[in-house]
């Protein structure tokens, strides 16, 4: 932990901000949304389906506005997004722990995703523009502070929501008013490429229309494979929240033991990328390409699923210790796999992106990557929860996981391919200049 808090001292302090920023967020975030579906049907008598309106709302919102936030961000600068994401959110969450209306808490929702939505690819582009030609590093331990704050959020807001979930929302936005107060007073400002220079070089990017700039974005072949193949890591990672404690509670019950199992996994994939990413990274840099290690680390996500897999075929012990056994450490190891599958993509993922997208418009094509990847998610998360209904109306148990393995597998192969073909190589964009940090 002190290399990885020396590595941070390295950067300039606005790169040290960021990462800090981003703890801080998902510190609010997780401390408040594993919470509110309970707070919705319990606290506040709604119907399963208007919880899931509620929630969905929220997910809509966020992913369908990652485009319209990048692009401004890159026309109008990242810190005015980041700022106004964070006190978006500061209002989203205080409304949702002060009313009870369905229209407000509607509104609210959507306000938490619209802010999201307006920090997220901000944040990414700012980062990669400060860090230069340290950013691998960079993104490296901007995911270490990333699972931190994912690790820690839900343990805070276990204790909060234990005095009352209102209580909750008003200490998580009172985080993000907090926030919000320092990134003014201390973030630097820093200018979205939009808005310093224009597709033709002529030095003032408003001049394009935002059309224009979708066209091109679109238009960006590479860029547009490089996100259809990534989807699969970001289906693959989900499955620590939906099919892999659906298989813990499957074997363990509801009990003590499985909501005991269930948080291990959590616990595995935090710790293991706040205690390994920056080693990973280091190693990955020393030896592979960036395209070859993307594929290697789809390779292990999609490897991950093999011991769940594995333990289908043997026999369930009816109770004891074999029984818990066997419903918590293949999982367990699992979700290990999984983290260092992450670990090994991100920083590389986040670097290609900017490379696909000749250092222009970094902010618009992080919010088109976000979305097509949330569309993916969406869909891969339909085809999973599919794929365990008919394992269990077949007697099938390792249909899931065969699925699962198959489309870690098949991500890879595009990924290898991508890399041999060389169209994960740095792109010219008609009109860019070198990034400056």
């Amino acid at each position: 932990m002190k290399d990885t808090l020396a590595q941070v001292r390295s950067y300039e302090r606005s790169v040290q901000l960021l990462m800090a920023n981003q703890f801080t967020i998902n510190l609010g975030f997780y401390m408040l949304m594993p919470y509110l579906a309970a707070h919705l049907s319990g606290t506040l008598g709604l119907p399963g389906w208007l919880v899931g309106l509620v929630l969905g709302v929220r997910n809509f919102s966020q992913q369908g506005m990652f485009l319209i936030g990048g692009t401004l961000a890159d026309r109008l600068g990242y810190k005015p997004l980041i700022v106004a994401g964070c006190v978006l959110r500061t209002v989203g969450f205080a409304t949702l722990g002060l009313v009870d209306s369905l229209p407000a808490l509607l509104a609210a929702s959507a306000a938490t995703g619209l802010a999201g939505a307006l920090f997220n690819p901000a944040v990414r582009a700012y980062l990669a523009a400060e860090a230069g030609e340290r950013r691998l590093e960079a993104f490296a331990l901007f995911n270490v502070f990333y699972q931190a704050g994912i690790l820690l959020g839900p343990l805070v807001g276990m204790v909060l929501t234990g005095v009352d979930f209102r209580v909750t929302c008003l200490v998580s936005a009172g985080v993000f008013a907090l926030l919000s107060i320092v990134q003014i007073r201390a973030l630097p400002a820093r200018g979205g490429d939009g808005a310093e220079s224009g597709a033709d070089g002529d030095g003032d990017g408003r001049h394009e229309g935002v059309l224009s700039q979708w066209r091109r974005v679109l238009a960006n072949r590479p860029f547009l494979l490089f996100s259809g193949a990534m989807i699969g890591s970001y289906v693959l990672s989900f499955q620590v929240y939906l099919a892999l404690p659906l298989e813990v509670k499957r074997l363990g019950g509801d009990g003590e033991f499985g909501t005991a199992a269930v948080a291990m996994l959590f616990a595995v994939s935090g710790l293991s990328t706040i205690v390994g990413q920056t080693r990973v990274t280091a190693w990955c840099k020393a030896r592979l390409a960036p395209g070859r290690a993307l594929a290697w680390g789809l390779l292990a996500m999609g490897l991950a699923f093999v011991p769940v897999l594995a333990a289908g075929a043997l026999p369930v012990p009816q109770a004891g210790v074999g029984r818990w056994a066997l419903a918590a450490l293949p999982p367990a190891l699992a979700a290990l796999l999984l983290a260092i599958g992450t670990m090994i993509t991100y920083p590389f993922e986040m670097d290609t992106i900017v490379r696909l997208c000749g250092d222009r418009l970094v902010a618009t094509h992080y919010g088109l990557y976000n979305t097509i990847c949330g569309i993916g998610i969406t869909l891969g998360n339909l085809l999973t929860g599919a794929a365990l209904d008919a394992s269990r109306a077949v007697g099938l148990p390792a249909l899931p996981w065969l699925v699962l393995l198959a489309l870690g597998l098949a991500c890879s192969a595009a990924l290898h391919g991508l890399h041999r073909t060389g169209r994960l190589g740095p792109v010219t964009v008609p009109g860019a200049q070198p990034a400056t940090a």
